[in-house]
């Protein structure tokens, strides 16, 4: 098996396909979208970009958004500041700070919420996020 898909097991013609295609796109700093059943390795297939990549040494941050609380979607994803809604006693980081210099894996995007969608969106074109309760981008 190619070194590209370490923990994959397969050794068919579009399993190739497939490593050819993460040794191309690993070396570029940019949003990808895998698709796929569930149970597929979709998150074998990030792991192996992040592996072949400049941020191989960053963390790995996954998350099923299918299991992520509506009312905590922001929050968990860009963090919030203290204050920003009861509960909310210090500054937290949120799962892209927490990403920062490696790679955030978001498993069943289309169960997030669709409010959040729109500000992943952005996040994604823009690389900036803002805090839930922030005015400043980061």
């Amino acid at each position: 098996m190619t070194a590209a898909l370490d923990g994959i097991i397969g050794h068919s013609a579009p399993m190739q396909a497939i490593a050819g295609l993460v040794m191309k796109v690993a070396p570029h700093d940019c949003a990808v979208l895998i698709r796929g059943e569930s149970g597929t390795g979709k998150e074998l297939i990030a792991r192996s970009l992040q592996k072949n990549s400049k941020r191989a040494e960053g963390p790995f941050v996954p998350l099923n958004c299918g299991a992520m609380p509506d009312a905590l979607s922001e929050s968990i994803l860009f963090g919030h500041e203290k204050g920003s809604f009861t509960g909310a006693s210090s500054d937290k980081r949120g799962l892209f700070e927490a990403a920062n210099g490696g790679t955030i894996f978001l498993d069943e995007i289309s169960e997030m919420p669709l409010p959040a969608q729109v500000k992943l969106l952005r996040a994604l074109q823009e690389k900036e996020i803002v805090r839930v309760g922030a005015t400043r981008n980061i």
